[in-house]
């Protein structure tokens, strides 16, 4: 009779973890972000619905190349709600990533989004880490046309394998999925983290971590 009793009150935690995994469900057709709004809410407050134009669920430019003329080699061109206001409330976002030859986007986490990547151009090759204790390494070069997906906030990279430019279209199961960029957050966080604990934590001499807090 207990395991009777138990098992729909398990099914019923497990069925809301998942409902709560990504952003809230919309309550309306929809809510245009308004950036301006005078209310503080978790995410942007709706602008009027009578004001809404087709502009607001618009944006061009993923046509373009994003400049890849930097450190890492490669440019992110994101369309979330801060790009495309009628995203707000609906879940997804999305981004273009260019790659010149051999170039990174370096290992990083959305704290907030599962992401899925398909090559449209070049070999990428991907892979994420599985978190403590195992902390694994899955990875895999992807050919034109091919799919890959990053589960929600493990750290993950990708990196150009060919002599051309290469092309990433992803997908965001959030309006807002956040970059937490690791060698950033650890190294150019402001203050800084001390130095002493970042060469115990990376076991290294001080001088070291100085030498990378000086590149970020």
């Amino acid at each position: 009779m207990a395991s009777n009793v138990l098992f729909p009150g398990l099914l019923i935690l497990i069925t809301c973890s998942f409902a709560l995994a990504s952003d809230n469900s919309p309550l309306q057709d929809f809510c245009v972000a308004d950036p301006n709004g005078p209310v503080l809410v978790n995410g942007f407050a709706c602008k009027d619905a009578k004001l809404v134009q087709a502009s607001d669920f618009f944006f061009s430019g993923l046509h373009l190349m994003g400049n890849t003329s930097n450190a890492v080699g490669s440019r992110v061109t994101p369309v979330t709600v801060a790009q495309l206001p009628g995203l707000n409330t609906l879940g997804i976002s999305m981004a273009r990533i260019d790659f010149a030859p051999w170039g990174i986007n370096p290992p990083h986490t959305h704290p907030r989004a599962t992401e899925i990547l398909t090559v449209i151009e070049g070999s990428i090759q991907v892979g994420f880490v599985t978190s403590n204790p195992e902390v694994r390494l899955i990875s895999k070069v992807l050919a034109k046309g091919d799919v890959f997906v990053f589960p929600e906030g493990l750290v993950h990279f990708q990196k150009n394998v060919g002599y051309g430019n290469a092309v990433a279209i992803v997908g965001l199961s959030s309006q807002n999925p956040g970059v937490i960029t690791v060698a950033n957050a650890v190294f150019g966080a402001k203050p800084d983290i001390p130095n002493d604990l970042l060469a115990k934590a990376f076991q290294v001499d001080v001088k070291v971590v100085d030498l990378i807090q000086s590149k970020f």
